[in-house]
């Protein structure tokens, strides 16, 4: 007969007894420590602190900038030109105190933030005043699209706001500034604001509130990620504990306040987009499906809704406002008043062939407006000409040699190709940057490979490698045999033109300059 004794002794009990249990609170606590040594523990928090607070100060660069963009992004709504606005977006100066109102409400420091709030106030009246000013000078004073697009914010733009803002936040606690080009034509902050001043002068209250919610919107978006990134790092606050959880209580009501109206907008947005989709899908079954609608003007806010239409047609249809009306009342479950302009087209061969050189025609003229909207956008971001942009339109390429920038890396030029280029999937961009200083290639030992660059040096290894191609000058990279070994191949495979110095660098690390020849 086996004890209870004599159980406990057998191996698998004694495995049972004895084997380590991994919960939630042993998987926080380990996050935990890994975040604060390896992750928080590498910010510089004073340096980072410090360039916050310079860039929030009020000065005359300071004031001249807001009113410069304000005038930029104002003039190309006007203009209804996508070019212009963005060029307003990128010399905009209001993401620097909106950062600074953040990491000032992280830290406690009260005296920072009302410095933070000063600037942020006395910027955003100036550009709404001054394009206000401009706007009633103005010969032109109808809404355009481009000022049409500000006046419906909705959850998106909340989303579009946070994650930019998340990496707004990172790239200026990580030192990665040229992240913040693509931030700023991501949140947009200049092109809401002109559209308030346009609202304030045609005393246009849709334009006003709308513009200036999605403003708000990108505002509070901003500052309060930036907070929650700053304390996420762990830097150093002046506030207690009971502060510390009224202010992320307060951080998350402010989000749901914000979400609440906006998801609301989003919802009647889709409805009216679905709505649209059944009444086209209606007129085309009255006309038996030979039917092309254009023109289609639906007014939601009306009751009954009303719809105006022009539809070409190789018939007349006499009831067919009757019959599309009352299709539409038992679908949508309310009255409908639609009124069709009808226009009979003739159905012989000539008629079809001229059917399709006008739809050719079209055509060739949509690729020609593109091409154009490309290489004003182009010219805006390199700061040239437009007749400095080539435009190569049977190969769908684009190419434009950059003006150097104050203070604008290569990771910078790099970003503007990038946000450019993802806006027009079917074409090439490239933009070739002027000569920058590249950034040194730093390494990690590895068990396997010996030595392998590390996750910066990787990006900038990339960084490096897209530079050369654009510029055409070969990197000279100096460093140790071991470190060139390491990245030789990956150069050679990118069609990287480079020359290899085997010597010994201050900073340990692989240093990539210009190969440019003398004389």
């Amino acid at each position: 007969m086996q004890t209870s004794s004599d159980a406990s002794a057998q191996p698998g009990a004694e495995h049972s007894t004895n084997r380590p249990r991994i919960g939630i609170d042993y998987v926080l606590t380990a996050f935990t420590r890994w975040w604060t040594i390896e992750v928080a523990g590498t910010v510089d928090q004073a340096a980072v602190i410090e360039k916050r607070r310079a860039e929030c100060e009020l000065t005359g660069r300071y004031i001249l900038m807001v009113c410069m963009s304000a005038g930029i992004a104002i003039l190309g709504m006007l203009l209804s030109s996508p070019a212009v606005v963005i060029g307003a977006m990128l010399i905009a100066p209001l993401m620097d105190p909106i950062m600074g109102v953040g990491f000032a409400l992280a830290v406690g420091d009260f005296s920072w933030l009302r410095k933070s709030l000063r600037s942020l106030f006395i910027g955003v009246g100036l550009a709404i005043l001054f394009c206000a000013l401009l706007v009633l000078f103005s010969p032109i004073k109808n809404v355009t699209p481009e000022i049409a697009a500000r006046i419906q914010p909705n959850l998106f733009d909340l989303m579009v706001a946070i994650f930019s803002a998340i990496a707004g936040a990172y790239a200026v606690i990580r030192g990665r500034e040229g992240t913040i080009v693509g931030v700023a034509i991501a949140t947009a902050l200049m092109p809401p604001l002109a559209a308030v001043g346009y609202g304030l002068a045609t005393l246009n209250s849709t334009v006003f509130s709308g513009a200036l919610l999605l403003f708000v919107t990108n505002l509070t978006a901003i500052a309060l990620t930036a907070t929650a990134m700053a304390r996420g790092y762990g830097f150093s606050t002046s506030l207690t504990p009971k502060q510390s959880r009224w202010q992320a209580f307060l951080i998350f009501g402010a989000f749901v306040a914000l979400a609440v109206p906006l998801g609301l907008s989003l919802y009647r947005i889709g409805w009216e987009a679905n709505t649209t989709r059944q009444i086209n899908a209606v007129v085309v079954e009255v006309f038996d499906g030979r039917a092309t609608v254009r023109e289609m003007q639906p007014s939601f806010d009306t009751d009954p809704l009303t719809v105006a239409a022009t539809v070409y047609t190789p018939q007349i249809v006499g009831d067919a406002e009757q019959r599309a009306s009352r299709l539409l009342e038992e679908q949508l479950g309310r009255p409908v008043d639609i009124t069709l302009t009808q226009i009979r087209y003739g159905t012989s061969a000539q008629a079809r062939e001229e059917a399709e050189l006008g739809r050719a025609s079209a055509r060739e003229a949509a690729a020609a407006r593109q091409a154009r909207t490309i290489a004003e956008r182009l010219a805006i971001l390199a700061g040239v000409p437009i007749e400095d942009v080539t435009i190569d339109r049977q190969q769908r390429r684009a190419l434009v040699t950059a003006r150097p920038l104050d203070g604008a890396t290569l990771a910078a030029y790099r970003e503007l190709e990038q946000r450019i280029d993802a806006t027009e999937p079917e074409w090439d961009i490239r933009i070739e940057p002027p000569l920058r200083t590249m950034p040194e290639i730093a390494f990690d030992e590895t068990e396997e490979d010996g030595i392998a660059p590390s996750a910066d040096g990787n990006r900038a290894l990339a960084l490096i490698a897209w530079a050369q191609r654009r510029i055409g000058i070969p990197v000279r990279l100096s460093g140790s045999e071991a470190q060139l070994a390491a990245v030789r191949d990956r150069l050679e495979k990118a069609n990287v033109a480079f020359e290899e110095n085997v010597t010994a660098t201050d900073s340990g690390n692989l240093v990539a300059t210009w190969a440019i020849p003398e004389g």
